[in-house]
């Protein structure tokens, strides 16, 4: 097994962030981003990360970008390390296939969340209160049935720890303006049927993803990840049927270890065992497979 990066270490560039994936770096006005093999559930850090993750989810957001470059522009200035500033070479065997260097924008504090699939928190919702974020849909739907159309349910960042908070349409508006929301509900909306259909040829169904938007002197950009097994849930379209859990290619293989293993969703988050860890990295590479139809990565 692949050794596994769960922190980078700069000393000559200037941290910006730690999120629970990316490290972030100042690079002159522009920012480094760099795909850590830490995995997140439940809005924890886990103690063990995922060989590779980082290069996987790094190299699956490269193919999303060049293929919806005609929807919406995004932050990407190059991943290619031989046009890295010279300050970056130092580091070339840590940034290779994990890093982007990006246009720095100031990000709207929304998650757009499209659903296609009644499953996860909108599956519980549904159960509880026969809706999910508060859009009212018909009786008697079952667990991963598919929606009579996606739905748009936006939610607000949350910080490490925190649950994001579900808001309706009126409230993204306070927050980001009426017109702002608007358009962004309008992108997300033409993504996810872009990358819908895109999928659904590879053999993948598309439950449900999140996309982030900022706003840069060139106008709205889509920005950090985009359609990664991270963001996104992944089914396996020949093996799917409603009425229950569904073949996953995302990190519900984790999530599933962590409710069976009793874990009460506090701090410190447990480590997975190697089997676990094994199979999640498989389910990852295989996603990037399905995905981009390419054959596996060469790492």
């Amino acid at each position: 097994m692949p050794e596994t990066l769960l922190e980078t270490n700069f000393p000559t560039l200037k941290l910006h962030a730690r999120g629970k994936v990316r490290d972030i770096y100042l690079v002159g006005d522009d920012l480094l981003l760099v795909a850590t093999d830490r995995i997140s559930a439940f809005d924890h850090v886990l103690a063990t990360g995922i060989p590779d993750k980082g290069k996987i989810l790094t190299q699956i957001s490269l193919f999303w970008f060049k293929l919806l470059a005609d929807l919406v522009p995004n932050h990407l200035i190059t991943a290619d390390l031989d046009k890295y500033p010279v300050a970056l070479q130092p580091y070339r065997e840590q940034l290779h296939l994990r890093s982007m260097l990006v246009k720095r924008a100031a990000m709207f504090p929304v998650e757009c969340v499209v659903r296609g699939y009644l499953a996860g928190s909108g599956w519980k919702e549904y159960q509880e209160t026969g809706s999910v974020c508060g859009i009212a849909l018909l009786p008697g739907m079952a667990e991963s049935e598919r929606l009579p159309q996606p739905l748009f349910t936006p939610a607000t960042k949350a910080d490490q720890g925190e649950h994001d908070i579900n808001i309706s349409m009126h409230e993204m508006g306070v927050h980001i303006g009426a017109e702002n929301a608007d358009l962004l509900r309008d992108l997300t909306m033409m993504i996810f049927d872009r990358a819908w259909r895109h999928v659904e040829e590879q053999g993948l169904l598309l439950a449900d993803t999140k996309f982030e938007f900022g706003v840069t002197p060139q106008g709205i950009v889509l920005a950090d990840e985009v359609l990664t097994p991270d963001s996104s849930r992944y089914w396996s379209k020949k093996d799917y049927r409603a009425g229950g859990p569904q073949l996953s290619f995302d990190k519900q293989f984790v999530r599933d270890y962590l409710i069976e293993s009793h874990w009460n969703k506090q701090a410190p988050a447990p480590g997975l065992p190697p089997d676990v860890v094994e199979r999640t990295r498989e389910k990852y590479m295989e996603a990037y497979h399905r995905i981009t139809g390419h054959a596996a990565l060469e790492l």
